[in-house]
């Protein structure tokens, strides 16, 4: 079974808007701030792809593949 994971790493951020990582874990302690305040579980220095894209590519369903 090949599953495709529908989280981002912070080097997968950092690769993806041309920031270092320490700048992408930043961004991402933003991300799960704002998700955990919604009531969502979040992972540790990763990031949801969809909410990623929503937030920094207007929603785009392909952005960043």
């Amino acid at each position: 079974i090949t599953v495709k994971s529908v989280f981002y790493s912070a080097q997968e951020v950092a690769e993806l808007i041309g920031c270092s990582p320490s700048k992408a874990y930043e961004i991402i302690r933003k991300m799960n701030a704002d998700l955990e305040k919604g009531g969502y579980v979040v992972m540790r220095g990763r990031v949801p792809i969809a909410y990623f894209n929503e937030k920094c590519y207007g929603g785009s369903a392909n952005a960043g593949e």
